[in-house]
């Protein structure tokens, strides 16, 4: 994948018209930690005060009690492009925007965005629409001809369900239920 860079008013891609000036590019060792921090930061105020205030602390201490170690242990595999499964980095300079994470099935011709995050001051900057559209185009250059993305219904997560609206996505609602025992 190589790198791009992604200019306001970018012909190329009409859903990132009006993008500030970006590069996109490749996931590269070093960016571990920091993404990693990234991501803790970005879904934290989801599993520490949006999550629990809706199940309880019983539900979100054992459904999501380790949630940095196990963001931690998705990070060791979330690139690796031999097995499909590819990251991109946003950044300017510097300065880490967001990152994409996404995978590919060829025999089933589709893909999946398994996770995607922006810095809280980049967000309303037109990130996540640079990095799902360049998600989607190298899923499409894989052979995907259909891709999906997951996210919840709650308040925390309205601000995603309007981007993936924005890019002409379909939500299938679903809802899932807890209960402490």
């Amino acid at each position: 994948m190589p790198d791009l860079s992604i200019r306001s008013g970018c012909s190329a891609h009409p859903q990132t018209e009006g993008i500030d000036v970006m590069n996109l590019r490749p996931f590269r060792s070093p960016d571990r930690e920091p993404l990693l921090e990234l991501t803790i930061a970005t879904f934290g105020p989801f599993y520490e005060e949006s999550f629990r205030s809706i199940v309880g602390d019983a539900v979100a201490a054992n459904q999501h009690g380790t949630w940095r170690a196990d963001y931690r242990d998705m990070w060791v595999g979330l690139h690796d492009p031999r097995n499909g499964r590819h990251v991109v980095v946003a950044e300017d300079g510097d300065t880490l925007l967001g990152f994409a994470a996404w995978r590919t099935d060829p025999e089933k011709r589709s893909g999946e965005i398994d996770i995607i995050a922006v810095a809280v001051e980049q967000r309303r900057h037109h990130v996540g629409t640079a990095l799902c559209t360049h998600a989607f185009a190298a899923m499409r250059h894989a052979g995907a001809e259909v891709v999906s993305i997951g996210t919840g219904g709650d308040g925390f997560h309205a601000s995603a369900r309007a981007l993936y609206d924005s890019l002409g996505m379909t939500a299938l609602p679903l809802v899932r239920y807890y209960l402490a025992l």
